[in-house]
């Protein structure tokens, strides 16, 4: 079976390499390169990576879209791409080498008719019937309305298939109520999103609102379980420097394919930092380091903080 994810809002990420930024200045390219991007397929080449199948589902158009199919097709990924009339946006990533961070500039990207968007919910319904988990990624584009992950979860729901969600804002809290069986929000989506400064108070709102389980990204400082089988802090040995950018996708491919292997906790949380500190280190969104990987794993740090709690529903989310 395959894990299917969803980037409604795919891109061609650019990725500038300098030295260090100097606000005025011209800066001279140590690297430039090109690929098809957006979180869901770097989630795929994640996965793809690992050996896992995986395919990639969305919307492309105009020349930046024919880009994103070729890009897939040479490295030999899946995909199932529905055409929309507009043309697929940009996102730029400068890092900074001397820094070890990273500086994002994201398009908005083209907007999306009602019929483009039947003609997508149409194919994602088929291809949910060879899916094992569905992971659904990224910003919305113009033109779908807040619901558009809530009606893609709802629809996995219905036919069996576990979701993972990956979003924040108001397309976030509109998908709850659907029911989506992992959210990974980072720290800071997750104060913006549901207005608490704390971590695990967020997470646990989720909880109330209808998310199954919340994993909270803390950057460096790992991940933040709250599921129905307990609260997890997962720790890596120590920060690395490099490009955070792909990070958080790393750590949903290693969710996804814990979520579909149905591991333990403490293992999917081991993996999901491991993976997430070894694309740090990789130059790339959607790639990561190998060697990292496997000398992280059996390092990574995970401890358990409560036992289960019920998620009983309660109404104390900002609308």
């Amino acid at each position: 079976m395959t894990i299917i994810t969803v980037t409604l809002n795919t891109a061609v990420d650019v990725t500038y390499t300098v030295d260090r930024i100097r606000t005025g200045a011209v800066h001279r390219l140590a690297d430039a390169r090109h690929r098809a991007g957006g979180k869901g397929v770097n989630v795929a080449r994640v996965l793809t990576t690992l050996g896992r199948s995986a395919l990639v589902a969305g919307l492309v158009g105009g020349p930046a879209g024919q880009l994103v199919r070729r890009d897939l097709a040479a490295s030999g990924m899946a995909q199932s791409l529905t055409a929309v009339a507009g043309t697929t946006r940009q996102t730029v990533t400068v890092v900074e080498a001397a820094a070890g961070d990273a500086s994002v500039f994201l398009e908005p990207g083209p907007e999306v008719s009602a019929a483009e968007w039947r003609a997508f919910t149409g194919e994602y319904a088929r291809l949910l019937g060879g899916a094992c988990v569905v992971v659904l990624s990224g910003s919305l584009p113009p033109g779908l309305s807040e619901d558009a992950y809530g009606q893609l979860v709802a629809a996995a729901r219905r036919v069996g298939v576990p979701v993972v969600l990956d979003t924040a804002g108001p397309a976030l809290l509109a998908a709850l109520d659907a029911g989506p069986d992992l959210v990974k929000p980072n720290a800071v989506e997750l104060r913006e999103t549901v207005g608490a400064g704390d971590s695990l108070a967020g997470a646990e709102a989720l909880r109330r609102a209808g998310a199954g389980s919340v994993v909270v990204s803390l950057g460096a400082e790992g991940l933040l379980a709250v599921t129905p089988d307990g609260v997890w802090r997962a720790r890596p040995p120590g920060p690395l420097a490099g490009n955070p950018t792909g990070a958080g996708d790393a750590a949903v491919a290693a969710l996804a394919a814990g979520l579909a292997d149905r591991a333990p906790w403490p293992e999917r949380l081991r993996s999901a930092v491991a993976l997430s500190a070894a694309a740090v280190r990789a130059p790339l969104a959607g790639d990561f380091d190998a060697g990292t990987y496997r000398d992280l794993l059996p390092r990574i740090a995970v401890t358990a903080l409560t036992a289960p709690r019920p998620a009983d529903p309660v109404d104390d989310i900002p609308s």
